[in-house]
């Protein structure tokens, strides 16, 4: 299994989560309206998928309801796994070609971003890549303790603040 093979496995619950809560509004509904458009947006908002990108969704998603005459709202959930894999499909490649470069790593509670930035650091490390690792959830209890572990795994040096500290400083 590749790097990004984990990665998607490991946020399979977020993914369940959401397509069951899109299902559900979808269900609700027993034509295709405006009202339908404006909840999908809002759950893709609370989603964490951002109001740009659920606004494009929604507009592409019109679009082609239009374009096909498709009046049946069980049918959008299609139509929103092509829009989704459309925009998200492409290179699986990090580049990382400035000089320095940032990786920030963000998602839900217990998808594995941790144990991911430690692989990616001892990864990188092995290619000869000057890495650091930056605690910033300094809120949850021991999460820089967790990441102290993996970079100290990975060989790298970590910055870090006492737990409890504004992330910022």
């Amino acid at each position: 299994m590749g790097f990004f093979d984990k990665i998607k496995a490991g946020l399979k619950k977020t993914r369940d989560s959401i397509t069951g809560q899109i299902n559900s509004m979808l269900h609700a509904f027993t034509k295709i309206d405006e009202d339908l458009f404006e909840e999908l947006e809002e759950l893709l908002v609370m989603a964490d998928v951002g109001m740009n990108t659920a606004t494009e969704i929604c507009d592409t998603l019109r679009a082609r309801v239009k374009e096909r005459g498709i009046t049946d709202p069980n049918e959008i959930m299609t139509l929103l796994q092509e829009v989704v894999t459309e925009m998200v499909s492409g290179d699986n490649e990090l580049h990382l070609d400035t000089q320095p470069s940032v990786i920030l790593v963000i998602g839900v509670n217990g998808v594995g971003k941790t144990t991911t930035i430690g692989k990616l650091a001892s990864r990188l490390k092995k290619e000869g890549k000057s890495v650091i690792l930056g605690a910033a959830d300094t809120f949850r209890a021991a999460a820089i303790e967790q990441l102290e572990v993996w970079a100290e795994r990975a060989d790298v040096p970590i910055i870090k603040h006492a737990e409890g500290a504004d992330p910022a400083a």
